[in-house]
């Protein structure tokens, strides 16, 4: 019965990182990066790039409202006669005594207690910025990094075509 259980766990387990994984879920400094615009395919991020600054972009956290199940903890109190022994001596003179408690028990769950609004985030805030000439590559132009906020302030403090180098968290936009 537990190895199935522990199957089960592990199965959905596995498919729920393959799903977070193939919708760009997580952590986006995680150092995981996705080229060509989104493919899907995680590969490791490089450690600086540099190029000409083409463009910069800040994408606002996208919310909306939305409903969940609102739980609420409810508890239960029980009490439970508990027989005790004690004996003494042996042989033919030995003596049981018995006596009896109350012993208290309280168990508490979460119950569902109809449902809540919330604020759920659809879009994390990114800053991102356009390189030309990444690496010295004349031909790769137009290429989205996404980065941090300070690089995306001091990219966007940059002249147009002006060389600069950061450390990006992610590729496209």
């Amino acid at each position: 019965m537990f190895r199935t259980k522990r199957l089960m766990v592990a199965g959905l387990a596995a498919v729920l990182m393959a799903g977070l994984g193939a919708c760009g879920g997580g952590d986006s400094g995680s150092g995981a990066v996705t080229h060509g615009g989104g493919s899907g395919q995680a590969q490791p991020s490089p450690e600086t790039v540099s190029g000409l600054r083409d463009t910069v972009r800040h994408l606002d956290r996208k919310t909306v409202m939305d409903t969940r199940a609102h739980l609420v903890r409810k508890c239960t109190t029980a009490t439970e006669r508990v027989r005790h022994t004690s004996s003494s001596g042996s042989g033919t003179h030995r003596k049981t005594r018995a006596w009896y408690t109350t012993e208290h028990h309280r168990s508490c769950k979460k119950v569902r207690q109809g449902t809540e609004r919330y604020r759920r985030v659809v879009r994390a805030e990114r800053w991102c910025v356009s390189l030309d000439d990444v690496n010295g590559a004349k031909a790769r132009d137009g290429v989205w990094y996404q980065v941090s906020r300070a690089a995306y302030d001091q990219a966007r403090a940059a002249d147009e075509h002006s060389r600069i180098e950061f450390t990006p968290r992610g590729s496209g936009c």
